[in-house]
Formats: structure tokens, sequence, C-alpha cells
């Protein structure tokens, strides 16, 4: 039988995580596509590999699946307004404003990311209502500073 799906998603918030949004440009128009995430975790060193699951339903996903590329941005402690940007279905909007230079996939890469890997598609596995996207790293960087938090629904700040 299982938990229902808001019990899960309220026990699951008690795991803290850091935000990123998850992002790829559309071959069919060129168009960037992106949304907030926080299912995202690496998965291998040697190879480069990391995860990031993302909802069926997003736009963003298809995009991804057209692209057969993603970038996953590490948003900054001070980016929560980014994060609700991107976690919203406005598509059009959501890269207003937001400065991005393409990487060796052609993903968009957030300027102001505190850290960012740029991956190919490297498996894709179902995941229930979502598909959980293997990616195999081409190019990555970090700078300083720190990590927006999500915990149990709200945002937060690390404090070493």
């Amino acid at each position: 039988m299982g938990l229902d799906s808001s019990e899960f998603r309220r026990i699951m918030g008690h795991l803290v995580t850091g935000v990123t949004v998850v992002t790829a440009t559309d071959p069919e128009n060129g168009q960037p596509c992106g949304l907030t995430a926080n299912a995202v975790t690496s998965v291998s060193l040697d190879p480069a590999l990391v995860l990031a699951c993302v909802e069926r339903g997003a736009d963003t996903h298809d995009c991804i699946e057209r692209a057969g590329a993603f970038a996953i941005n590490v948003l900054r402690e001070q980016d929560e307004r980014v994060s609700r940007r991107f976690a919203a279905w406005e598509v059009d909007a959501k890269f207003q404003g937001v400065a991005f230079h393409a990487e060796v996939t052609g993903a968009p890469v957030l300027d102001d990311a505190l850290a960012w890997v740029d991956c190919k598609v490297y498996a894709a596995y179902d995941g229930g209502d979502h598909t959980i996207y293997v990616g195999a790293v081409q190019s990555g960087d970090a700078g300083m500073g720190s990590p927006l938090l999500y915990y149990r629904g709200g945002y937060g700040r690390f404090v070493p």
C-alpha cells in the first residue's frame, strides 16, 4: 500500500538538500529551459557521473530528452529568488534577467552559480513520476561562497 504522497513529502522534507537549477537548451528552437531541483547527487568519480531527477510533466523534462544534455547549477545562499523563479511553470520568464552562458554541451550555465557541471545524458531510468537522468560530466567549476539549502518546505542558509 505505501505512504500517500503528502506524508512521504513531509517525511522526506526532513532531509536537508542543496538547491540547484537543472538546465538544457532545446535543440528544436534553441531556447533555454530549466527547473529547480533538489534531487541531485554525484554518482561516480571514474567516470565522473551525476544524477538529476526530473518530473515527467515538467517542460524541462522533454527539453533534456531532446537535447541529450543538461547542466546542474548549484545556487548560492542569496539565490532564493532564482530558485522560486525556476520552480514556477511560467516557462518564458525563467531566464529573463538571469545571466548565463553555454559550455561544452550547449546547456545553459548560470553565471552566478556557486558550482556547476555540464553533462551529456549517460543513461535515463524510470523513477515513477520522474526520470532519473544520469549525466556524464563534460566540464564544471566551483567558486567561493555558501549554498542555498532546502529543509521542510523552506529555504535556509549554511552556517559553518
